[in-house]
């Protein structure tokens, strides 16, 4: 008898911490008072203006088929949002909207991955980027940038890195989980290497409006026309406005590579939701300011959460600049006992975190940094308080 499920599913690795998750899920059912710092999505409303677009597109009967790679005003509004924000030009053509960021990154790797090639993956790194690249029949190669750069890696440790199967980097700037956010000069040393050693980037920038402290994102394609030809940008509104239900993402692409991603796309799923592409036009024109201020809330809740981890002996937190996660060094605690086991890496951590004091975390392990837990400040900052404040606790206890 043939195998009943395809081999290719073998390459994905089972969720590391979907036993933690699902324990922190069923104590909240359970009515238990549970502080988690897992969430990766804002916990902001739609704004309004937003829906209204859905309403709208609802009651004008906006509910058949679009083109595939999206609404042609989408596209042209996506179009204008690039060169506005980042200085780049594209034509609608080279546009392709699809069902969430996620989608677009998949997408991309489909169409320009094959086995035998090799994608640079820095780490600590977002878990899904290793998964799509495995299915595609690639290979990850993890460059491990040091928490003593901010987990930034450098051109010369690219250059490294590079062999003659390397066909593509996957740069994350915003980073999910680190917060990293590359300078200018730093992404123009980088492109420098990409264009050299002639190897695609995948650049998602999905976290581009959430930074802090006069931080500004730099985008990779913006180097040199011969970068541009190499990148293809990732972006969406889940993050920028709190939109993570109405799956909307796009990237901007070279047009050979734009070409084959909507002929794929067409096959595959169609179109992206025709109420929620009208939305996203609306959200597009919504102003710098009214954007400011949920980013000056997760500043606000930045700062609280960084101040009170310096309160904890033997732990570390690695300031970010951009997005809404804190990466937590734990592995100083390693060795040390909760109730009589020993702490040995970040999933007993976070294990016996919740236990203890019913505190919800991420083990790095998921991003490929096992002496780390992820922390997102995507929540109140009375329960930043509360949360960290067990964790305190938590680890003074240990033995």
């Amino acid at each position: 008898m043939k195998n009943r499920i395809a081999s290719r599913m073998s390459s994905i690795s089972p969720s590391l911490t979907l036993a933690i998750s699902a324990k922190s899920k069923a104590m909240k059912d359970a009515g238990e008072d549970v502080v988690s710092f897992g969430v990766g999505e804002p916990d902001f409303n739609t704004p309004e203006r937003i829906v209204e677009a859905a309403k709208k597109a609802l009651d004008n009967g906006y509910t058949k088929y679009t083109p595939s790679s999206g609404l042609l005003p989408l596209r042209k509004a996506i179009c204008e949002k690039l060169e506005k924000d980042n200085g780049i030009l594209y034509e609608p053509s080279q546009i392709i909207v699809s069902n969430g960021a996620k989608h677009s990154i998949f997408n991309a790797c489909y169409a320009l991955l094959e086995a035998g090639d090799e994608v640079i993956i820095p780490a600590p790194y977002w878990l899904t980027y290793p998964e799509v690249v495995k299915v595609c029949g690639a290979t990850p190669v993890y460059l491990h940038c040091k928490k003593e750069n901010k987990y930034k890696f450098t051109a010369e440790e690219l250059k490294s890195a590079i062999t003659e199967k390397t066909k593509m980097l996957i740069f994350n700037s915003p980073s999910n989980p680190t917060g990293a956010v590359y300078e200018e000069s730093e992404v123009r040393a980088i492109a420098n290497v990409c264009e050299e050693a002639g190897i695609f980037v995948l650049s998602d920038e999905i976290y581009e409006k959430l930074c802090y402290n006069g931080v500004k994102p730099f985008s990779i394609a913006k180097c040199s026309e011969k970068m541009k030809d190499l990148t293809i940008v990732i972006n969406g509104v889940s993050k920028t406005y709190a939109m993570t239900g109405w799956r909307v993402g796009y990237l901007a692409a070279p047009k050979d590579v734009a070409k084959a991603i909507d002929s794929f796309q067409s096959h595959a799923t169609s179109n992206a939701c025709s109420i929620s592409q009208y939305a996203t036009i609306e959200a597009l024109q919504i102003p710098e300011n009214e954007i400011q201020k949920m980013v000056d809330v997760f500043a606000t809740r930045r700062e609280k959460l960084l101040a009170l981890a310096k309160e904890i002996d033997g732990v570390e937190a690695v300031e970010p600049d951009g997005a809404f996660y804190v990466m937590l060094v734990v592995g100083g605690v390693y060795g040390k006992k909760y109730n009589g086991k020993v702490i040995t890496d970040s999933i007993s951590f976070a294990d016996a975190l919740l236990d203890a004091e019913k505190v919800a975390t991420v083990p790095g392990v998921s991003f490929g940094a096992d002496d780390c837990v992820r922390l997102s400040y995507s929540l109140s900052e009375e329960d930043i308080q509360k949360g960290m404040e067990r964790m305190k606790r938590f680890v003074d206890a240990l033995q």
